[in-house]
């Protein structure tokens, strides 16, 4: 900050706030936060009114007639949760075009890890649940929470290998994948025809603008909300399915290179700089202004619309969607009985498969890939961290809590697959935190 300019009062409220919202670990410890709360209220004297209060319906009335009269859970879970998995979509798209996914070399063992990191854990579920309702549960362990799993990861700060980082972001954004496409195939209620080739056509119309040029948000988001979301939600196929395929529209390519981008900056701070001013008074001349506008405009077709976009809903994300998610969903009432709960083997499942699936799955899958050879694994990851991440991503938690939702009808059999979840996830981080902790002791790892 320049010398002579005098700092508002208001930023020094702001600057503190700004700096915890930027920490990497923020976001987790938010959602954390929320799940705490839920708890809380589902095991007070209030329980009935929380309970009460995410069963209300919300709908839109037109001419006498309700349209989308959803419950606010219900609307939490296919609406606000569309936004979770757009960004998903995002990265998923920014990873295949020029991240960890590009090089068909690099990927292969993230991808590899996570395939089996969804199959082992599905199996074993279903070898414990083979018949009845209790076998639709078998998706539930196959999930990981990226935002809790990368946050676990985050507290170890620098004593972790970034490539440890970059390797379980890949690993849950395809595990990510898996999810989608497993609830798009096997937990989608009867489906409309009509209104799913409506979706997919409104598709196609983003995909076109896409290739035609359009950068305008607006349009990506008046037929990525009224046309593909809504079509799908009315179709019967999940909502979120529509928010990934949304998201694979959004143009991903810059207007102009960064070597041009940064001659015109040059040029402009130049000419910026040549013009009078007006004695430091805090009003810019029509010439400055100019300037200022051409700069933000360069700056602007410098940056990918899938990019800005990314940047822009992470906050929305993490400190709004996510943490009403856990709220509506994690509450869970701790005065059920043994007996109710150990009715079936859907907690012992999901715990088992969560926790030692992923380990299994994800350890025995990379090392597949590398021909049983530890040394083969990605520079900065070694036998041991590829334990410890395995165990961060049992860390299930609000993708599994979704996965739960959509496959049991029934409260007993929901709250099973919850304990089971919340008990993993638990278990899990914890491990997979002392585990990395104690593999890399030194503190300044880069």
């Amino acid at each position: 900050m320049d010398s002579n300019s005098k700092q508002p009062p208001i930023d020094y409220l702001l600057t503190p706030f700004n700096r915890f919202i930027r920490k990497e670990t923020t976001g987790s410890m938010v959602l954390f936060a929320a799940t705490v709360l839920a708890l809380l209220l589902a095991n007070s004297s209030i329980a009935a009114d929380y309970h009460h209060f995410f069963n209300q319906t919300l709908g839109i009335q037109f001419n006498g007639d309700s349209f989308l009269n959803l419950s606010l859970h219900h609307w939490i879970n296919d609406g606000l949760m569309a936004v979770f998995f757009f960004v998903v979509g995002l990265e998923l798209k920014r990873e295949i075009v020029a991240g960890e996914l590009s090089n068909p070399s690099k990927a292969m063992v993230p991808i590899a890890a996570a395939i089996g990191g969804m199959i082992v854990p599905a199996l074993i579920y279903f070898s414990l649940n083979p018949t009845g309702e209790a076998s639709r549960g078998w998706g539930i362990p196959m999930a990981t929470d990226i935002a809790f799993a990368l946050g676990v990861l985050y507290l170890l700060g620098n004593r972790i290998p970034l490539a440890l980082k970059v390797f379980l972001t890949a690993l849950a954004i395809v595990d990510d994948l898996g999810a989608v496409l497993v609830i798009a195939f096997f937990y989608t209620s009867e489906i409309s025809i009509q209104n799913l080739l409506i979706g997919l056509s409104f598709v196609g119309v983003m995909y076109l603008g896409n290739k035609l040029g359009v950068r305008n948000f607006l349009f990506y988001l008046i037929l990525g909300v009224l046309g593909v979301w809504l079509a799908f939600l009315l179709s019967g196929v999940h909502a979120t399915i529509a928010a990934v395929l949304a998201a694979f529209t959004i143009p991903v390519d810059v207007r102009i290179k960064e070597t041009v981008f940064t001659e015109k900056i040059t040029i402009l701070l130049k000419r910026f700089q040549s013009l009078d001013s007006r004695n430091q008074i805090p009003v810019l001349t029509n010439e400055q202004m100019a300037v200022l506008e051409e700069v933000k405009s360069a700056t602007d077709q410098a940056v990918s619309p899938l990019q800005r976009l990314e940047h822009a809903l992470h906050p929305w994300v993490s400190f709004l969607v996510m943490p009403l998610f856990a709220l509506a969903n994690a509450g869970i009432s701790l005065s059920f009985d043994s007996e109710s709960l150990f009715s079936t083997n859907i907690a012992f499942g999901v715990a088992s498969g969560l926790l030692l699936g992923k380990v299994v799955g994800i350890v025995l899958f990379s090392l597949l890939v590398c021909g049983f050879n530890p040394r083969r694994l990605p520079d900065g990851i070694s036998l041991k961290n590829l334990i410890g991440v395995s165990f961060l991503a049992s860390i299930g938690f609000t993708m599994s809590m979704f996965v739960a939702e959509l496959a049991f009808d029934d409260a007993i059999h929901n709250l099973q697959a919850k304990v089971g979840i919340f008990a993993a996830s638990l278990v899990g981080g914890i491990a997979g935190y002392l585990f990395l902790k104690f593999s890399n002791p030194q503190t300044n790892r880069k």
